[in-house]
C-alpha cells in the first residue's frame, strides 16, 4: 500500500522559511516515480506548484526562484524547499506521486497523479 506522508508545515513570517518533507512508502521497485506538489485553499482547486520527473524540475510561476524541489532516493523522500514566503503561499500543501511522466504536459494537472498525502498547513503572516 502507497503511503505518502507530509511533514514540515506550520507558521511563518513572510519572508521567512520552510521545509516541507514527503516520506514515501509501498511505491514498488518496478518504477520510477515522479513526485509533486500541490497546495489548496479553501474554495479553490488544487494548484499544481513544483514537480520533479526524474531530473527534470518545474514550478509554477508564483514560486520561482523561492521554492526548490528535490529528492533523496535512500530515504525515499522529496522535499520542498520555501524561501521569501509570501502570505499568497498560505495553503495546504499536498504531496503527490506518480510513475514517472513522458511528457511535461501531464506535470500540472492533479489528475495525473495516483497518489496523494493527507497534506501539511502552511500559515505566512504578514
Amino acid at each position: 500500500q502507497v503511503q505518502l506522508v507530509e511533514s514540515g508545515g506550520g507558521l511563518v513570517q513572510a519572508g521567512g522559511s520552510l521545509r516541507l518533507s514527503c516520506a514515501a512508502s509501498g511505491l514498488t521497485g518496478n518504477y520510477y516515480y515522479a513526485m509533486g506538489w500541490f497546495r489548496q485553499t479553501p474554495g479553490k482547486e488544487r494548484e499544481f506548484v513544483a514537480v520533479l520527473n526524474w531530473n527534470d524540475r518545474y514550478y509554477v510561476d508564483s514560486v520561482k526562484g523561492r521554492f526548490t524541489i528535490s529528492g533523496d532516493n535512500v530515504k525515499n523522500t522529496v522535499y520542498l524547499q520555501m524561501n521569501n514566503l509570501k502570505p499568497e503561499d498560505t495553503a495546504v500543501y499536498y504531496c503527490a506521486a506518480t510513475p514517472l511522466f513522458s511528457n511535461s504536459y501531464h506535470y500540472f494537472r492533479a489528475t495525473s497523479y495516483s497518489y496523494w498525502g493527507q497534506g501539511t498547513q502552511v500559515t505566512v503572516s504578514s
